[in-house]
């Protein structure tokens, strides 16, 4: 029997690692599989032994207070690598843990599929060097990462997106929301799927929400609920809202269906909204420290993946400071009414949504997976 040890560590990993391990056992059922991830990857059989939610973070003051269990974590993680000696080590994306990882596997004589590329692209590309040494194979899942890293003389191929895998309907892209607005306006609010972001962007999204009711009197939001947050801590925010916010865990794409507009945190849930259609402005915020560092060394001119997938400005992005409740209601209120930015935002929407590929990307990334464990 063939032991894969796979690491993810947010939920969009999670939902991703969970399709490839799927696809995985179609071809052979025999394969074991232990790692870090969430529900999503424990419902498709992995042995869970540390979960998405206790390991994801972004930024850097921000990793403090769960740098206990993430050392904990890599400790056992290295551990199994050398004693149990697996047939494959998986990694998806969370870069800092999983290049370390990818060396004690190296120096293991483990090989290492990359699955997800991190952002090395955009800041830190030095760790190339580390990728190239440390890394079998590279699975990259936007377009322009594999010339990216050929040019770097990583070992790489371009699967597509994973998202077209989880998409509902036949076609790799959904049909283009309708560029009329509805009657009576529905937004939705995409905080994010770990806990300091809701904490940070929420509250400036259901204020934005409360200055937009004031020229749309109806106006009414959703908010889907990641997997990763609790539910409890959400409503504590909406409580004392004037707009009223129906939560959902039904998923991304059945709670969204029928919106106008989305606000949405930045991150892989920007290419979902893309793929529905559905205009968006995407906000960020990070702790002053990490911004400051941040804004020093990240090297593209936009930070949403439906921006760089365009290679143009689609969609307008509020960074920090600017990711305020009168700047989010400013941005916002052409996308809530029948403009021509609307209609514009909607065509660029669905050029994003062509460029992304076809379905498919798990399987081929699944057998490339079996051809290393070979």
């Amino acid at each position: 029997m063939k032991f894969v040890l796979m690491v993810a560590g947010e939920a969009s990993a999670d939902q991703y690692g969970a399709r490839l391990v799927k696809e995985i056992l179609l071809r052979d059922p025999d394969v074991i599989f232990w790692g870090i991830g969430g529900k999503k990857m424990a419902g498709a059989g992995v042995r869970i032994l540390f979960t998405s939610e206790e390991m994801a973070v972004v930024g850097l003051t921000e990793v403090v207070p769960r740098i206990a269990k993430i050392f904990t974590a890599a400790r056992r993680l290295q551990r199994i690598v050398k004693e149990k000696r697996p047939d494959l080590l998986i990694l998806l994306d969370y870069p800092d843990f999983n290049i370390h990882l990818a060396g004690t596997a190296a120096r293991s004589g483990i090989p290492v599929l990359y699955y997800i590329s991190p952002q090395v692209w955009a800041w830190r590309k030095g760790r190339v060097r580390k990728i190239r040494k440390r890394v079998d194979r590279m699975a990259v899942i936007l377009p322009f990462e594999e010339l990216f890293y050929r040019e770097k003389g990583v070992s790489v191929e371009y699967v597509g997106h994973p998202i077209l895998d989880i998409w509902p309907g036949s076609s790799g892209v959904h049909p283009a929301s309708s560029t009329t607005v509805s009657r009576v306006p529905l937004l939705g609010l995409v905080p994010g799927s770990r806990s300091e972001e809701v904490h940070s962007l929420l509250p400036a999204m259901l204020s934005a929400a409360a200055l937009l009711k004031k020229s749309n009197p109806d106006l009414r939001c959703v908010l889907p609920l990641a997997q990763t947050v609790d539910e409890g801590m959400v409503k504590q925010f909406i409580a004392g809202s004037s707009v009223p916010v129906v939560l959902s865990r039904k998923g991304m794409y059945d709670t969204l269906q029928g919106c106008d507009a989305v606000i949405a945190t930045s991150g892989t849930v920007t290419l979902e909204i893309a793929l529905m259609g559905i205009p968006m402005v995407v906000v960020y915020r990070l702790s002053r420290l990490s911004y400051e560092v941040g804004k020093r060394i990240i090297k593209v001119p936009h930070i949403s993946l439906v921006n760089l997938v365009a290679g143009k400005k689609v969609v307008t992005e509020l960074i920090q400071d600017e990711a305020n409740p009168e700047k989010m209601a400013f941005e916002t209120e052409p996308l809530l009414r029948d403009t021509d930015a609307r209609v514009q935002m909607v065509q660029d929407l669905e050029m994003v949504g062509k460029r992304l590929g076809e379905k498919g990307a798990s399987a081929r990334t699944a057998e490339i997976a079996l051809e290393m464990m070979r």
